[in-house]
């Protein structure tokens, strides 16, 4: 029976060794290939050495693997933050002084706040000026429409300020919401109100 174990034993250390060998080897082009019966030998001592052998083999081959060796990150984001805070531009801002006594000019000035182009004012003005030819006061007595962007009816317009009745600034702001968020863009309001008469 202690003959049989001890078999048993060599065996399974035998083809442990033969499949980690296998994964170990760094074989040469005239280097045998490994068969469990050469690997195998009665003698213990033999075995455990063996055994021995392939263990330091595969500590010094995973010891010189390394995913992170060439892992040039930290690098990376060094030279990412320094070019970020490079300094060297210069920023610049101007002041344009607006007439906001021509509500055209302040309507023109107002646009990109909503989201809508200057390069469409001719759009804007051609809606507005037959609407209301620019007249903060401009009502419509059938309707009840009222001022630049004639609201109907044009208490609407105090959503956009208190002084919506007399203020140039208050229409336009609200008409220029009314106009981006019904139509998206102030060509598409005159393409509509120029086949509807109204918009």
């Amino acid at each position: 029976m202690r003959s049989a174990l001890l078999t048993g034993g060599v065996a399974t250390v035998a083809t442990g060794i033969s499949v980690s060998g296998g994964v170990l080897s760094t074989a040469s082009p005239t280097a045998a290939p490994a068969v469990a019966g050469d690997l195998v030998d009665a003698n213990p001592s033999h075995v455990s050495h063996n055994a021995a052998h392939a263990a330091t083999a595969l500590s010094d081959r995973s010891s010189g693997v390394s995913r992170s060796s060439g892992d040039r990150r930290a690098e990376a984001d060094r030279l990412k933050q320094a070019a970020l805070s490079n300094a060297g531009g210069v920023a610049r801002t101007s002041v344009e002084k607006i007439n906001s006594e021509d509500p055209r000019e302040l309507a023109r000035a107002l646009m990109p706040e909503y989201g809508l182009k200057t390069s469409e004012f001719g759009c804007l003005d051609r809606i507005w000026t037959q609407e209301s030819k620019w007249n903060v006061h401009a009502d419509n007595p059938s309707s009840s429409a009222y001022g630049i962007p004639q609201a109907l009816p044009g208490s609407k317009m105090a959503s956009a300020g208190p002084d919506w009745a007399n203020s140039a600034e208050t229409q336009i702001r609200w008409g220029l919401g009314y106009i981006q968020q019904r139509y998206g863009s102030a060509c598409s309001a005159w393409g509509f109100k120029a086949g509807h008469g109204w918009y």
